[in-house]
């Protein structure tokens, strides 16, 4: 792993570290850290462009920006680790009270950077507890930006949080049946993702899931900025939600299952706003690798899907009762060729209205 040297613009002070994993994104990375070096004040802000071994110019066109942006943009090189990987180099390596990361191929509002900003300056010139303590999470809107698409679906959080407001877990509402607060709409305080002793998996795709998910317990405090902040990039050619390519790829997402029921909390141990949210992610994402290993045609995988379920209620019978008891669960359920085909038919209509893939 190659670290740029330490000057004394590098010791400034930083509000957000922006992390970028890039793996072969010279086409799409000065777009993106165009967008994060957009807001009127940069000083306080931070971005870690971690390439990860990319066999193109991606490294060079970051340190071009390295040199454009001193004290702002820093390049980190390493042999390729995979996106989980790059995440934690860039975990490890941020200076920024809160970190949020960002793909090397989408990029942030820049009205919505100016508000994100705004917000978290307030908070980290906070120091004291409790209430006067900073927030431990940020969670803003954001979009699919499919290609070739008029209609950019935003994905909000209007129904489940108050916007503009201190929050906790126990503070927050009904979740809809298939909505949840993915990684693009997440900042961390980033001592919170380091207590929590996250490491994502190396070489794994889908790890996404874990980043937005295993810190949870340790976020005591959070907000919702109403705005949409993240734009997410998506239906280029061989993007890793393209439904064939998560087919081929399954195997990755049970990985990812297994590592978010270890780290779900026991009912009891935690507020009941935060383990039932936990609970509602947790069946969201079990869902989400039965759809595929469903949408594979192939008995092997059908076999997986019953040994994923197997396992949860091996870990612990308690969380396996209460996922198997969400709506989304019961439905994946479903026995036989007839339920496999109502599954394949809700997938292709929530795909061609959403357009997630």
């Amino acid at each position: 792993m190659t670290l740029p040297a330490t000057t004394t613009a590098n010791r400034t002070p930083k509000t957000l570290t922006f992390v970028v994993p890039a793996y072969n994104m010279e086409t799409y990375l000065e777009r993106c850290v165009h967008s994060l070096t957009a807001a009127k004040r940069i000083d306080d802000i931070e971005v870690l462009v971690v390439d990860d071994g990319s066999k193109d110019s991606t490294l060079e066109v970051a340190r071009a920006f390295e040199r454009r942006f001193p004290g702002v943009v820093r390049a980190i090189h390493q042999e390729n680790k995979g996106h989980g990987g790059a995440v934690n180099t860039g975990i490890a390596a941020a200076r920024g009270m809160y970190v949020k990361v960002v793909d090397a191929d989408d990029w942030v509002g820049p009205e919505s950077l100016e508000q994100v900003m705004s917000v978290l300056r307030d908070e980290a010139e906070k120091g004291g507890i409790d209430a006067d303590a900073p927030i431990d999470m940020l969670v803003t809107n954001y979009v699919y930006d499919k290609v070739c698409k008029r209609h950019k679906h935003e994905v909000n959080f209007r129904h489940a949080m108050k916007a503009g407001e201190r929050l906790t877990w126990d503070d927050l509402g009904h979740f809809g049946l298939a909505e949840y607060i993915l990684m693009h709409a997440l900042i961390f305080r980033t001592a919170v993702v380091r207590e929590s002793g996250m490491q994502l998996p190396e070489h794994t795709f889908y790890v996404d899931f874990i980043y937005a998910y295993q810190p949870f317990p340790w976020v005591k405090s959070l907000r919702y900025l109403d705005t949409p902040f993240y734009h997410y990039f998506i239906g280029r050619d061989g993007q890793s939600v393209q439904t064939d390519v998560m087919i081929r790829r399954v195997d990755q997402l049970i990985l990812v299952n297994h590592r978010m029921v270890e780290a779900t909390p026991e009912r009891g141990t935690v507020p009941d706003g935060l383990y039932r949210y936990m609970i509602h992610f947790l069946a969201i994402e079990s869902s989400v690798a039965s759809v595929f290993l469903i949408l594979s045609r192939d008995s092997e995988n059908y076999a997986k899907k019953k040994q994923l379920w197997s396992d949860i209620r091996d870990h612990s019978s308690s969380i396996y009762r209460d996922v198997r008891r969400k709506p989304m669960s019961r439905a994946l359920n479903l026995h036989g060729s007839a339920g496999r085909f109502v599954i394949r038919w809700g997938y292709r209509v929530a795909e061609r209205v959403v357009g997630f893939n």
